[in-house]
């Protein structure tokens, strides 16, 4: 287990999917992402429900429950709704208790630094996919990418996945790829070209 505490880390992939997301122009909510299944505005929904079950773990409760999408973002809301939410899980995570402690989320039975750490690799691999489908307005920091590859290798061990897997099977990144594209390559994503 990465002994690093991932809340800062945590925060910080927050506040660079926020700056993303205030980018988002309405004619673009329609527009592809390397998830093949979303377009923007899906994309946009499942981050901010993904944001809300992670706040609901954080605060003990049973984010299994939530749904992975929050549906009726209003499109010129989307910023103000991540924004809420991301301020809730950040508070939610506060406690030294809650790092330790297990919690339940989709890959199992985890002590909460653990599940913290998968949800970094979550919101950064989301963010990357915004991007991509935004055209790259914002740089994006290598150091939250290198951190939820590792949260992936650790999570995500096996480079085959099954359909019970939310990410495809690995596939492999071109020689010298940056840590964005190695971790797109891990969780199976390939870029928008």
């Amino acid at each position: 287990m990465n002994p690093t505490d991932p809340r800062p880390v945590y925060t910080r992939a927050t506040e660079q999917a926020a700056a993303l997301i205030r980018t988002v122009r309405p004619e673009q909510l329609d527009g592809p992402t390397p998830c093949a299944e979303f377009d923007v505005r899906t994309l946009v929904s499942h981050i901010v429900g993904g944001t809300r079950r992670i706040a609901i773990v954080g605060e003990g409760g049973d984010g299994l429950a939530e749904p992975a999408f929050t549906e009726g973002v209003p499109d010129d809301g989307c910023a103000e709704a991540y924004d809420e939410v991301r301020t809730r899980a950040i508070k939610a995570w506060e406690s030294e208790d809650r790092m330790a402690a297990p919690v339940r989320v989709p890959w199992g039975e985890v002590p909460g630094h653990a599940a913290l750490s998968g949800y970094v690799m979550e919101i950064v691999t989301h963010t990357w996919d915004l991007g991509e489908s935004l055209g790259h307005p914002v740089a994006l920091d290598p150091d939250l990418a290198e951190f939820a590859l590792a949260a992936g290798h650790l999570n995500l061990p096996d480079p085959e996945r099954d359909s019970r897997t939310p990410f495809d099977s690995a596939h492999p990144a071109p020689e010298g790829a940056d840590a964005y594209t190695r971790l797109a390559a891990w969780l199976g994503r390939r870029p928008l070209a």
